[in-house]
């Protein structure tokens, strides 16, 4: 078992992916932050992991989910990018990660981020899902703003907005409030799927839900009823946009 993830089983066309599910801090790790900062949004997405348990029970899909804190890596960076092991985030100090050499970097790398996405491109290759779900949580505000977010549900994507597409007026029709690109952009931050998705043409559903929707367990499962059948119709109109572009093909080479 590796200590970057957790792999949940399952079977058909889809794959879950949550960059962010926990906030564990291995005991050789010393981040010199306080406690409680681990069960805020700096540390986790919070209500990834119980959400995404409950979106593959009702799926049947499996699921890798990141099982470090982000502020040991952030699996959601690539691998150059500054913030990959984060020595500020959100305005607070990591003064263990700040002391790290760049062998001290490398070696937590190695550790953590090297492993998990080497799993995903793994069960990638293995299962050919016919589309990722990317699960994260935004916070109700800005730590910096007093202006509420009022998205409940956001939809990220880069330059592939097949499964977006899809899914945005899904999620409108059901009463949700819904971000498109919003609250922040995919073609800012999307890392995992450019990697996994974009790289290897493999449409994905970026699925950002806010916090505070999701952090009691009755929460979760209202979240996850609403968001499973989209889900689904969304691989189903996929499925379907790509049998009638086929189906155009083939009409035009006769």
């Amino acid at each position: 078992m590796d200590e970057s993830f957790v792999e949940l089983e399952g079977k058909g066309s889809l794959l879950l992916i949550a960059d962010h599910a926990s906030n564990h801090v291995p005991g050789d790790i010393h981040l010199g932050v306080a406690p409680h900062l681990l069960h805020q949004h700096v540390a986790i997405d919070i209500g990834v992991d119980p959400l995404a348990r409950a979106l593959c029970a009702r799926l049947g899909c499996p699921a890798i989910l990141g099982d470090i804190s982000r502020l040991v890596t952030d699996l959601n960076r690539e691998e150059d990018a500054a913030g990959l092991v984060p020595v500020v985030s959100d305005g607070h100090d990591i003064p263990g990660n700040a002391a790290l050499d760049e062998a001290g970097r490398a070696a937590r790398i190695d550790r953590f981020w090297r492993p998990y996405h080497a799993r995903v491109a793994d069960r990638v290759r293995m299962l050919a899902p016919d589309m990722l779900i990317s699960l994260h949580s935004f916070t109700p505000r800005l730590a910096t703003s007093d202006v509420p977010r009022p998205w409940e549900v956001g939809i990220l994507y880069n330059q592939d907005e097949r499964a977006a597409r899809v899914a945005i007026p899904l999620l409108e029709a059901a009463g949700v409030v819904t971000g498109d690109n919003q609250p922040y952009s995919g073609r800012l931050l999307n890392a995992t799927m450019n990697r996994h998705g974009e790289a290897n043409g493999i449409p994905y559903l970026g699925i950002e839900v806010r916090q505070d929707l999701i952090d009691t367990p009755a929460g979760v499962a209202r979240w996850a009823e609403i968001l499973a059948p989209v889900i689904a119709k969304t691989l189903t109109g996929l499925r379907e946009a790509a049998q009638s572009a086929k189906d155009a093909d083939g009409k035009r080479a006769r």
